[in-house]
């Protein structure tokens, strides 16, 4: 045996008081124990003490109350010599709720959406629906950007900085699994290459693959370089504000013009990104590592 399958195996959590998933959900699907956490999620100050806590929920029969937060105490909620105060999974509920992923399904008509069609040079458009926000071409309906956003990130926000946040989401959820660690639970993460590449109008995605709650989220190749450090600095010293601009204007992270396919037995790409008068050409293996790169000089059509 291997010693990293040891140390996985080592690593296996031993819990005689862990309970299945669907005896979580059955216990937070009562509406006066979501009211508990939602008192909680409010209170000023934490330990709140049991009186306190009662008196925020509105229960006056004290057995009562005390059945349903003994229904919560051990998942969802600690107990304390002060009160009663979260555990990460109480937090995470009431964060679910917050966020609309448990209670609202909007939906928002086409908007304009900054920047051209890698393909046809036409204008882009958003819109939102079943929790995704997707960008597309108006004209040949290319797919640009294509994710999940909570429900609760809409309030409160123009389209404009909408799209904003939307970016920085994708970024930041993407660079996170790039690196092996789950956005949703925190578990590891694979990277793989592949020509399954449904939303997107590519030849080649990427995949982020969690393995422990099966989060799993795909993207553009170029899409993992926005946090390269060999591609920041190429471009930022040459005046290119890459934070600044919605990853979906940048033709080499959502076009295949850019994108060559070295080999796939392993996987090998190559990625040109041109500035100007010149281009950084960079490869990357199959787990998105840069292994070679080089400037070159942009050849000029006559």
């Amino acid at each position: 045996m291997s010693d990293s399958a040891s140390v996985r195996e080592d690593s296996v959590l031993e819990c005689d008081d862990c309970i299945s998933p669907a005896e979580a959900f059955g216990i937070v699907a009562d509406e006066t124990r979501l009211t508990i956490l939602e008192a909680l999620w409010e209170s000023p100050d934490r330990p709140v003490p049991f009186s306190e806590l009662r008196r925020r929920v509105g229960v006056d029969d004290s057995a009562r109350f005390n059945y349903h937060l003994g229904k919560l105490r051990g998942q969802f909620v600690r107990k304390t010599d002060d009160g009663y105060d979260f555990r990460h999974a109480g937090e995470k509920v009431v964060r679910a709720v917050l966020a609309g992923t448990f209670n609202e399904d909007p939906v928002l008509p086409a908007f304009s959406a900054p920047g051209s069609c890698v393909a046809c040079d036409g204008p882009l458009e958003a819109d939102y629906g079943d929790e995704k926000l997707t960008i597309s071409c108006a004209d040949c309906a290319r797919t640009h950007a294509h994710e999940e956003f909570p429900p609760g990130g809409l309030e409160g926000r123009t389209t404009e900085a909408l799209l904003s946040a939307f970016d920085q989401r994708v970024r930041h959820l993407h660079c996170l699994a790039a690196d092996g660690v789950c956005p949703e639970c925190g578990g590891t993460t694979s990277t793989s290459l592949s020509r399954d590449a449904d939303p997107f109008d590519l030849d080649v995605v990427v995949t982020h693959r969690c393995g422990q709650c099966a989060y799993e989220a795909v993207s553009p190749v170029g899409l993992v370089l926005l946090d390269e450090s060999t591609v920041l600095g190429f471009l930022s010293s040459r005046g290119q504000d890459v934070c600044g601009t919605p990853f979906w204007r940048f033709p080499w992270v959502v076009g295949d013009e850019a994108l060559t396919v070295v080999s796939e037995d392993p996987w090998r790409v190559r990625v040109r990104i041109e500035h100007g008068d010149e281009a950084l050409v960079v490869d990357l293996d199959d787990e998105l590592s840069v292994v070679d790169s080089a400037v070159e000089a942009v050849e000029k059509i006559a």
